[in-house]
Parts: C-alpha cells; structure tokens; sequence
C-alpha cells in the first residue's frame, strides 16, 4: 500500500513484501532517508520525528548506518580535531582492533546491550585484561555520547551493558632506601638531573621530556610545565599538556638546582663537541645532538640502571609516586610533601 510521492522535506509510508512498514524522508541534500516499523502508526510516529528534525537543521536517525561507518565519522569529526594526538591514536587504535571488528557490521540504531556485553565477555576469553576492556569501554561510551547528541541512537547502550570489574592499581613506589641507592648509582649518569627532577616534582614523564630551558628558573627554583613531549606520526614533538591543571608551576629543592647546573655544562659540553651535527631545540633532557629524548629509550636506560644496582623492577613511572619519599630525603617536610606521601602510601 503506497500513499503516493510527496514533496521535498515531506515523508511517504509503504508496507514492505515483509509485512513490516517503511517510511521515506526527503532530505534538503535531495536524498531520501528510511525508517523502519512493524507498524504504521510507529513508522508514521517516526517520520514525523525525522521530519521535525529536518525542519531543525538537525542530523535524522538513518537506520541503515552501522556501527563501523559511525565510529569513523566520530573519529574524524569529533575527536580528532578536539584531542591530543595521543588520546586520538589511543582511541583509533581502540576502533580498528576492538570496536569494529565485533560491532562494525551492526546497525547503529539496533546496537543492544546484549551485544556489549558479548564483546566483553569475548575479549576476557581472548585474554585481555578486565582494565584493558574498561578502556575500550570508556571509548565507546565516549563515541555514543556523542551518538546521543547527534540524535542518532536514542540511548547509550555502552553504559548500559555490565562490565567487568577490574582490581584497582597498587602502587609500590621506592622505598627510602631504595631511592637512596637508585640516586647514588645514577651519580655522573646521563640521566642523572632527570631522575632528580621527576622525584622532586611528581612530573609524568612527558612533561619531563617536553621541558625546554625557557620553562626552568634555576634562581628562584621553579620550572613550569607548558608542553609534554609525545610520538605523533612517528615524530617527537611537544603538545599540550594532558589537563588544564597539569599546567603549573613547582618549586624544587637546592639540590635539584644544583643537579640541573652540572647538567646544563655537561649539555654546553655536548654542544661544542657535536658541531654541525647539533640540533638546537632548548630541551632539557636531550641527546648528544640536541634532539628530543624517546621515552622508550628512557625507559630501558632506567632498567638498566635499576639492575646495575641491584633494585626490584619498577616502571619510570613510579618515580612520579616516589616523589614524597625523595622530598623526605631531601629534608623537605612541607605540608604538600605530607599530603602527597599519603596519598601514596595508601593507594
């Protein structure tokens, strides 16, 4: 049953050889757009909805798109152009392994919970661990929001669906006396000032590595976190920072300054013996030639380090939560100190 062609911006209703109802939409773009229903009353209920959008401005519910072709769009649309590389890429790389291998072939507007829930389920068998299915959750919940603000599902399934429950990280940071020993064998090391910088301020370790000299007042003691350092499309480059307030100023100890001077000769040092082959880009912490320091290749210098000296295996990213026990040793007992030593004490 046809009731007959309508105009532009107006909707028609047929009942499909299926038994079920399919209502048209007339876009401004000149294409038309189809709803689904078993019944008429409902596809006319949601051909007026589509239509009432139209008049809006605003996107219509296409019940053909699937889950693949949205995260896509959101992707390129929404998330690219608002976040920082690394968050984009952690996202992308969420999609193309996870999200769209399980889920791209449904429809986005018949995504269940059920079908989450699944996914799930089906990643801890494969083995991946309940927090990594978190963060793979929180991307999808993040894609569906802006679903929901674009009017293209009616509900969030993702937050709907159980997920698994992960155990919450204990952090073991360096024991006073390992701390000790770790700063005694780094003693002349390359890395020595970082060491001493990151257990004095609680800095991540692209903030560190993104320090330039401009950012560091070795008199009055402060250095200033603007940018952080990260791989984007295989290049070293600085970026914002990861939150507003990670933007912010530290003091750190005389120590530390002192620490920061041995190491800026040492950098003049490296300077005058690289030449031409010096790359001059203010960092802090650079290679022989002047180039920004790899966090990976950080990282394996500092189990290096760790084994020279006979220390259980940490990440370098502890040294952010040893920051109170080196404080300690400093004979710093500011009321930040105290604060922050039991926050990782009891964590």
């Amino acid at each position: 049953m046809s009731h007959g062609r309508r105009g532009n911006r107006e909707g028609s209703i047929v009942k499909r050889a299926d038994g079920r109802w399919m209502a048209r939409v007339s876009l401004p773009n000149g294409k038309r757009r189809a709803v689904y229903a078993a019944t008429r009353q409902e596809a006319a209920a949601k051909m007026n909805a589509a239509l009432r959008d139209v008049e809006r401005g605003m996107p219509t519910l296409d019940e053909r798109q699937t889950v693949a072709a949205f995260l896509d769009q959101w992707l390129a649309s929404s998330v690219k152009p608002n976040v920082r590389p690394a968050t984009y890429t952690s996202y992308a790389q969420h999609v193309r392994m996870h999200l769209k291998p399980t889920l791209g072939r449904h429809r986005l507007a018949r995504l269940t919970p059920q079908h989450i829930e699944t996914l799930w389920a089906a990643k801890i068998a494969d083995g991946l661990t309940a927090s990594t299915v978190q963060r793979i959750r929180a991307t999808l919940r993040r894609a569906l929001n802006q679903a929901l603000k674009w009017e293209l599902v009616s509900r969030n399934v993702a937050a709907l669906a159980n997920a698994p429950t992960a155990t919450r990280p204990h952090f073991d940071p360096l024991t006073p006396v390992h701390a000790r020993t770790l700063l005694d064998v780094a003693k002349d090391n390359r890395d020595e000032a970082l060491y001493h910088v990151v257990l004095a301020t609680g800095l991540r370790s692209g903030e560190a590595l993104g320090l330039v000299w401009d950012d560091i007042d070795l008199d009055a003691r402060t250095l200033t976190v603007r940018k952080a350092l990260q791989r984007v499309d295989g290049k070293l480059v600085r970026v914002e920072p990861k939150t507003r307030l990670s933007r912010r100023t530290l003091p750190f100890p005389v120590g530390v300054a002192a620490k920061l001077r041995e190491h800026r000769a040492r950098q003049n040092r490296d300077r005058l013996l690289a030449g031409d082959r010096w790359h001059e880009t203010g960092h802090v912490f650079a290679s022989t030639i002047g180039t920004p320091l790899d966090g990976r290749n950080v990282t394996k210098a500092f189990q290096r380090l760790l084994a020279s000296a006979g220390l259980p295996r940490k990440r370098f990213h502890d040294l952010r939560h040893a920051c109170a026990t080196y404080l300690l040793l400093q004979g710093v007992t500011c009321k930040w100190s105290r604060r922050f030593s039991a926050t990782v004490r009891y964590r």
